[in-house]
């Protein structure tokens, strides 16, 4: 399992020692890019609770010399330019589309969802179905309105993903796409509810891709390698999907950030979505088992470490990262090749894959001296 092994939850770049609204108090005049809030966007209502997770970018400019030619380029993927209008793709997607209401003793919200199988598999977001757990209240509105009793099927906090059933069939399961055949600049449109308005509609580009996203409490904590999207996504939108110029659902929309001002605001053009990849394994393994599996390395990271890359505090004993090499006190600094710049970068990497598959860290002992240890993920269950 990786983990943070210490208190303070894990984020984009070094974690603020207090929350970032705190900070901002404090002074007259704050950049924005130095505080920024990550937000579920879950319509709440009486009693909700909104996980988020306070973000410093203001982390320096090295002055040290880099090669830029060993810096890693992402493979390039050929441009798949919109078949359809965003007109033509609303009409194709919005029957599959669903409103979410979620009421328990915990509190009570809306969110959204869209229909995955045409015999009433839903998918949504784990933090929307999440109130109704214990003995809660599921209820799924199709865009003609009708309602339907829902259960929860699964769900899977690590990676904010729930499936849901209706008893209902001949529905109109949408289109699933690639999402590891996206570029930045693409075409998204998002759907779903925000703040209680059904059929909302929104567009942009993919703004960025493989961000790392975390959200939610420490004990429903979600770690997401994000497609970002400057799409309009508010409270309410979450668990809508996010799809392509050719109508083809791309990811869940699960997160936005704000600007930490206290009270949960709407868009400010940062949007995230699950990719639709790592959504239809979870989906799938929950529809046929009623659970699914979180890839895990076995070791836990120091959240304290403010240095580059992710500091290992504890080698699981039973874990797969216990029969190599690798010690406590080293830091990871790559990750199949890829840079990892803090504790949650290497989370979310991982998190890329499946169980079963082979990861290659790169890892700097204490000396300084650096060598490449191959693992191959475990399993954690998760229903």
């Amino acid at each position: 399992m990786v983990e943070s092994s210490n208190s303070p939850t894990p984020g984009f770049g070094n974690v603020p020692t207090k929350p970032s609204w705190e900070r901002k108090k404090k002074r007259k005049s704050t950049p924005i890019s130095a505080v920024v809030v990550i937000s579920l966007i879950f319509g709440g209502g009486a009693g909700a609770a909104f996980g988020y997770l306070a973000a410093d970018f203001s982390n320096g400019v090295s002055n040290d010399t880099a090669d830029v030619s060993q810096v890693n380029k992402p493979t390039p993927v050929p441009i798949n330019p919109a078949t359809e209008t965003v007109s033509q793709i609303v009409q194709n997607v919005r029957p599959s589309v669903v409103s979410i209401k979620a009421e328990g003793n915990s509190g009570s919200g809306t969110g959204s969802g869209f229909i995955f199988r045409e015999d009433g598999y839903v998918v949504t977001n784990n933090h929307v179905a999440a109130p109704a757990l214990n003995g809660g209240e599921l209820t799924v509105y199709l865009e003609d309105k009708t309602a339907f009793r829902a259960e929860l099927v699964g769900r899977n906090a690590s990676y904010d993903l729930a499936v849901l059933k209706i008893n209902a069939t001949g529905l109109k399961p949408l289109k699933i796409g690639d999402s590891n055949a996206i570029n930045v600049g693409d075409l998204t449109v998002a759907f779903g509810s925000p703040l209680g308005l059904t059929g909302t509609v929104t567009s942009g580009i993919v703004s960025a891709l493989n961000r790392p996203v975390t959200a939610g409490g420490q004990d429903d904590q979600s770690f997401i390698s994000a497609i970002q999207t400057d799409a309009a996504i508010n409270p309410g939108n979450s668990g809508g999907p996010l799809v392509n110029g050719q109508a083809e659902v791309i990811g869940v929309n699960s997160a936005i950030a704000t600007l930490g001002l206290g009270a949960q605001s709407g868009s400010i053009g940062l949007g995230f979505a699950i990719p639709i990849n790592q959504t239809q394994r979870i989906v799938t393994e929950i529809i046929n088992t009623g659970k699914s599996s979180t890839p895990i390395a076995g070791i836990s990271i120091d959240s304290t470490f403010r240095g580059v890359g992710a500091r290992i505090a504890e080698v699981v004993s039973d874990g797969p990262a216990a029969s190599t090499d690798i010690k406590v006190g080293d830091i990871v600094t790559k990750i199949n090749g890829e840079l990892v710049e803090d504790s949650t970068e290497l989370i979310v990497a991982i998190r890329r894959n499946n169980p079963g598959d082979t990861i290659v860290l790169t890892v700097k002992n204490e000396a300084g001296n650096e060598r490449e240890v191959s693992v191959v993920l475990g399993s954690r269950e998760e229903g």
